[in-house]
């Protein structure tokens, strides 16, 4: 029986790729960059399985020219980058690596929240610039957290470690998400509020929804308008959340203090785009999760799940579950299934 063919879009952590070509017929994309459109479209519709990174798309169009595939395996907690709805028209199962980077993206999250508060780059960037003069009273106040609002948007994994890491420094917690988390709300001593209610209340907000048409510029205009002139905004989730264009207006008028973001829309945000001349904006390259050990964890989850699914077998973090039972026979027909039983579970 033939090995299934696997692209893999970029050159990835630990000996992810070790255990990928133990069972599959691999080619990777060695540059730093994407593989342009049209040579992802070329590989994919060549492919069995593919392993794509969120800086990666296929949509519907990629999707209709490849009737060789079966799995596309996203190195990413979500799945916006992928057209879902077309991989189901054409009985393709996405994966998605959640659970492993969410301790490291809410670490992130709490230091770009005390980096933003207490101006941490701001006064970096001074001493550079040769700024330091002398020690001074009223330079470079920033605002304490002890005592402070948090409102977390999304009470996702993400969003939940947010609440545990943050709960020891005398924050008052307040979150918005699709459902009611009675039970982590004794857990974090959190309340449920409105939408409305957390963005008038909260010193810092923090982003941690998924990308969706009713998420997208959650944070916009209005959203900006009801916040505190103190307060500061924090997104390490996806860029379109944020109405940019809305933000950047909201911290010229200096109708909020600050914001810290890892995610842009755009992404890169472009070099000469009017937020990055903000002193009292932070923008990281989409760091959140960039440890060493759990970026090696989710690239092995990833290959994990694309390898189960190549052996018939449904993974734990299939996203599209229903169409299992298609997909299951595009497998068998396949011809190049692997034996789920000879593969190493990750670390």
């Amino acid at each position: 029986m033939p090995k299934p063919r696997v692209f893999v879009t970029r050159h990835l952590p630990g000996n992810a790729l070790d255990l990928l070509a133990e069972h599959t017929d691999v080619a990777v994309w060695r540059d730093e960059l994407p593989p342009p459109a049209e040579e992802l479209e070329r590989e994919v519709a060549r492919s069995d399985g593919v392993l794509m990174l969120l800086t990666d798309r296929i949509g519907g169009d990629i999707l209709k020219k490849s009737p060789r595939l079966l799995v596309v395996s996203n190195m990413a907690t979500g799945f916006d980058n992928i057209d879902l709805e077309a991989a189901g028209r054409h009985n393709v199962l996405v994966t998605r690596t959640p659970g492993v980077l969410s301790e490291t993206t809410a670490e992130f999250t709490i230091a770009l929240i005390f980096a933003a508060a207490r101006r941490v780059v701001e006064g970096d960037r001074a001493v550079r610039a040769g700024e330091w003069k002398t020690w001074g009273p009223e330079i470079l106040l920033g605002q304490d957290l002890s005592g402070a609002t948090l409102g977390i948007i999304g009470m996702g994994e993400i969003g939940r470690e947010v609440a545990r890491g943050t709960r020891a420094l005398g924050l008052r917690i307040v979150y918005f998400s699709r459902s009611r988390k009675p039970g982590l709300e004794r857990r974090y001593r959190m309340e449920f509020v409105t939408l409305d209610q957390l963005f008038r209340e909260s010193d810092v907000i923090s982003l941690h929804a998924p990308l969706t048409t009713e998420t997208r510029h959650i944070i916009d205009r209005k959203a900006l308008s009801l916040m505190k002139s103190t307060s500061i905004l924090v997104n390490t989730a996806r860029g379109p959340l944020v109405d940019q264009g809305a933000l950047y207006r909201a911290l010229m008028d200096e109708r909020i203090a600050g914001a810290a973001l890892d995610v842009t829309d755009p992404e890169p945000i472009a070099p000469n785009d009017p937020l990055l001349s903000l002193p009292n904006v932070i923008v990281t390259p989409h760091i959140a999760s960039a440890s060493v050990a759990t970026r090696s964890r989710m690239a092995r989850l990833a290959v994990q799940n694309l390898l189960e699914a190549l052996g018939g077998k449904l993974p734990k973090h299939a996203v599209n579950r229903d169409i299992a039972r298609a997909w299951r026979e595009r497998v068998r027909k396949s011809g190049v299934a692997i034996g789920s039983e000879k593969m190493e579970r990750p670390a």
